[in-house]
C-alpha cells in the first residue's frame, strides 16, 4: 500500500512538473535575442464561434521583458464594451531565473474610456496594465476571455506585431461548427492552416509560428502588414446586432450595407427641403450645386463619435442630424447625401480606412474589419469628387493626406464597388517660397517674404488661420528659427478654398544681428528659410523596402541686396542630385550688390529597393549640408 501511496505521489508531481512551464530566461534561444526587448515564450489564441451571436476568444499569453524598451510592448490591453465582455483574467509574473514572484487580477487593471471627449455616445472602453518588477529581465504570464456577442468582426491574428519584439511560439485556433463557413487571409506566413475536426464535430482551422525572430524598426519602410505575418479571417455568413447577412466579396458586403445599415435612412423634415432647394435655385452646375450644399452641412454641423453597439456602423438618421446639428462620420456623409437627394445628385458613402500611412482595403479580401472611417463619393461623369464630411473647414472636393490615394468601397444601390481616392502627386503638393531681402553694414536684414502653399502642403499653414492674431504673430519664430531676431513688421494670409486648395502668405520683417560682422567681413546663413532638419539613420543590412509615403516638392529664392564693396570670400554653392527617390539643387549666384539663392528639393513617393536607402541617407546629408551653408563676404 506504501509502495502504491509513493508512486502517486510521484506521478502527481511529475504531472505537476510537466504542467508548469518553465520560464528561465537563459532558455531562450541565442538566435532569437538580437533585437529583441521582448520575447514571446508561449502564446495561445483561440476563437470559438458559439452561435451566430456568440463569440468566445480564449487568449494566454506568456512574454518576456528583456529590458525598458519591452514594457510598452508587453502592455496588457484589452479593449471591450456592452457586446464585447472581458472574463476570467489573472496572471502571474516571474523573475528571470523562472520562479513565480506575484500574480495580479483585473482589479490591478487600469481602466479608462477607449475614446476621445469627442465621442458623445461611446461605451468602448480599454483595461491596461504593466506590471511594476523593478528588475529586468521579468516574464509575465497571464489569460483571459472575451465574449462578443456577433459573428461578423473577427480579430486579427499578429503574432509578431511590434519592432523589438521575437516569438518562441505562438498558436492562432478558429474553432466553428461544419456550417458556419469562413474566409481567410493568410498574409506573409511561413505556413499553411491545418484544418481538422474536433471529437464534437466542430471544425479547426490552425496556425501556428515558431522561432521568429525580432524585427528592428527601420526608417521609410513599407506598412507593417506588407511584410509581418498575420490572418484575417471573415465569416460567409453571420449576424450583428439581431442583423443577418451574408458576403463573399466587396461587391455584396457593399450590397449588405446599403440595404441592411443605410436604407430608409435619409429622410429630411419639409422645411429642410426647401431650404436646399432656395440655397441651389438658379444654379445649373451640378458641382457648384453639391459644393454649395457641402459648404451648407459644414456650416450647420459638427463631428461627434458613436461607437454604440449598431451605431458603430449604422448612421444617425438624417433627420436626427437636421435637428440635433451633430454626427459621427457615418452620420454626416448619410445627411450630406440626403442633402444632395434633394437636388437629384447621386452619392455613394465609402468606407475607407483613414490615416498616415496609406492603408487601403485589400482587393482580394472582403471583410467588415477593413476601414475605419466613412467619406462620400460624388460619382460626376468624368470628374469623381470625394468629400470629407467631419471637417467644418476643410475645402469641398480635397482630402489632404488622411485619405487620400487608398482603396476604398463604395456602397452603391448595386452593390460594394473598389475605387481609388485622389492621389496628390509630388508637382500638386508644392511650396513655393520668394523673398526679397536688404542686409545693411552692420548686418540687419530687412525685406518680405511670399510663399504659397499648394496640395497637402495647404496644411502647413490651414490649422494656423484658425488662431486669433495675437496667437498667429507667436509662431513664426517656431516657423522660421533660422532667421535671429526676428520681428514681424506686417503678415497676412490669402486663402483660395479649391479643391486643390492654396494659401498664401505674406510677410514682412526685419532681424537685427542677422549677420555677423568681423574684421570687415560679413557671415550669415544663405537659407534661413527652409531647412531639412536632419538626415535619416544609417541602417546596416536593411530588410524592408524603402517606402515614401507621400511625396511633395519645395522651391525656394531668395535675393539678397548687400552692402556696398562687399564679394564672396569662396566660391559660389552649386549642388545638383537626381535619384529615382527624389530631385535636389542648390545654387547660389552673386551679380554686383545682388546675391541670389535658388533651392528645390522633391520627394518621389512609392516603394524603391532596400539598397536605395543608403543613398538616401546620402541624399539627405548633402541637403542638411547645403541648407546650413554659410555665406563669407569680404570687402573688396
Amino acid at each position: 500500500m506504501k509502495l502504491i501511496c509513493t508512486t502517486v505521489f510521484m506521478l502527481m508531481l511529475a504531472t505537476l512538473a510537466k504542467a508548469q512551464p518553465n520560464y528561465d530566461v537563459s532558455l531562450i534561444s541565442k538566435g532569437l535575442l538580437p533585437y529583441a526587448s521582448a520575447v514571446v515564450r508561449s502564446e495561445d489564441v483561440n476563437t470559438e464561434v458559439k452561435d451566430d451571436d456568440n463569440t468566445v476568444y480564449h487568449i494566454k499569453k506568456a512574454i518576456t521583458v528583456m529590458n525598458k524598451n519591452g514594457d510598452d510592448i508587453a502592455r496588457i490591453v484589452l479593449w471591450y464594451n456592452k457586446t464585447n465582455v472581458v472574463r476570467n483574467f489573472k496572471g502571474t509574473t516571474y523573475n528571470e531565473f523562472g520562479k513565480p514572484i506575484g500574480k495580479f487580477t483585473e482589479k490591478d487593471l487600469v481602466d479608462q474610456s477607449a475614446t476621445a471627449s469627442y465621442s458623445l455616445f461611446d461605451d468602448s472602453r480599454v483595461k491596461h496594465f504593466i506590471p511594476s518588477i523593478g528588475a529586468y529581465p521579468y516574464t509575465i504570464e497571464y489569460e483571459y476571455e472575451l465574449r462578443s456577442k456577433q459573428s461578423l468582426n473577427f480579430s486579427d491574428w499578429t503574432p509578431n506585431d511590434s519592432p523589438g519584439l521575437a516569438v518562441e511560439k505562438s498558436t492562432f485556433t478558429f474553432t466553428c461548427a461544419p456550417s458556419f463557413n469562413i474566409r481567410y487571409k493568410e498574409i506573409n506566413m511561413p505556413g499553411k492552416v491545418s484544418i481538422a475536426t474536433t471529437k464534437e464535430g466542430l471544425k479547426t482551422y490552425t496556425w501556428q509560428l515558431n522561432d521568429i525572430k525580432a524585427f528592428k524598426y527601420e526608417p521609410y519602410s513599407p506598412n507593417e502588414e506588407d511584410y509581418l505575418s498575420s490572418v484575417k479571417i471573415a465569416p460567409q455568413n453571420f449576424k450583428y446586432e439581431g442583423i443577418t447577412g451574408s458576403f463573399n466579396n466587396w461587391k455584396e458586403l457593399g450590397q449588405w450595407t446599403y440595404d441592411k445599415l443605410l436604407v430608409n435612412r435619409r429622410e429630411l423634415p419639409s422645411p429642410t427641403v426647401q431650404v436646399i432647394k432656395d440655397l441651389t435655385a438658379g444654379i445649373t452646375d451640378p458641382k457648384l450645386k453639391a459644393k454649395k450644399i457641402y459648404e451648407y452641412m459644414q456650416g450647420k454641423t459638427r463631428y461627434i463619435s458613436v461607437q454604440v453597439g449598431i451605431g458603430g456602423y449604422r448612421p444617425f438618421l438624417a433627420s436626427d442630424v437636421d435637428r440635433n446639428s451633430y454626427g459621427d462620420c457615418k452620420a454626416l456623409v448619410n445627411y450630406t447625401q440626403a442633402l444632395l437627394n434633394v437636388v437629384g445628385i447621386e452619392s455613394w458613402y465609402c468606407v475607407v480606412e483613414a490615416g498616415n500611412p496609406k492603408v487601403s482595403l485589400m482587393k482580394d479580401f472582403a471583410s467588415m474589419s477593413q476601414g475605419n472611417h466613412i467619406i462620400l463619393c460624388l460619382p460626376f461623369k468624368n470628374d469623381t469628387t470625394f468629400l470629407e464630411c467631419t471637417s467644418q473647414k476643410i475645402p469641398f472636393g480635397f482630402l489632404s493626406d488622411f485619405t487620400d490615394d487608398r482603396t476604398v468601397l463604395a456602397c452603391t444601390p448595386e452593390g460594394g464597388r473598389l475605387m481609388r481616392t485622389a492621389r496628390y502627386s509630388p508637382q500638386v503638393n508644392l511650396q513655393t517660397r520668394r523673398a526679397d531681402f536688404v542686409i545693411d553694414n552692420n548686418g540687419e536684414l530687412n525685406g518680405s517674404i511670399t510663399t504659397v502653399f499648394k496640395g497637402t502642403q495647404y496644411d502647413n499653414r490651414e490649422d494656423m488661420l484658425d488662431e486669433p492674431r495675437s496667437e498667429q504673430l507667436k509662431m513664426f519664430p517656431k516657423l522660421y528659427p533660422a532667421v535671429n531676431n526676428l520681428d514681424i513688421e506686417s503678415f497676412g494670409f490669402k486663402q483660395e478654398k479649391n479643391i486643390l486648395p492654396v494659401i498664401t502668405e505674406e510677410v514682412k520683417l526685419n532681424a537685427r544681428d542677422f549677420a555677423t560682422t568681423d574684421n570687415g567681413k560679413l557671415y550669415f546663413s544663405l537659407n534661413p528659410l527652409n531647412r531639412s532638419g536632419r538626415s535619416p539613420r544609417e541602417v546596416r543590412n536593411r530588410n524592408t523596402a524603402l517606402y515614401i509615403n507621400s511625396g511633395y516638392t519645395d522651391e525656394d529664392e531668395i535675393t539678397y541686396k548687400l552692402p556696398a564693396g562687399y564679394k564672396a570670400e569662396f566660391g559660389p554653392l552649386h549642388v545638383a542630385i537626381d535619384k529615382p527617390f527624389g530631385k535636389f539643387t542648390a545654387n547660389m549666384e552673386i551679380s554686383g550688390d545682388k546675391l541670389t539663392f535658388k533651392r528645390r528639393l522633391q520627394l518621389i513617393d512609392g516603394t524603391y529597393s532596400k539598397e536605395l536607402y543608403s543613398q538616401l541617407v546620402e541624399f539627405y546629408q548633402q541637403v542638411v549640408e547645403a541648407d546650413n551653408y554659410n555665406v563669407s563676404l569680404v570687402k573688396n
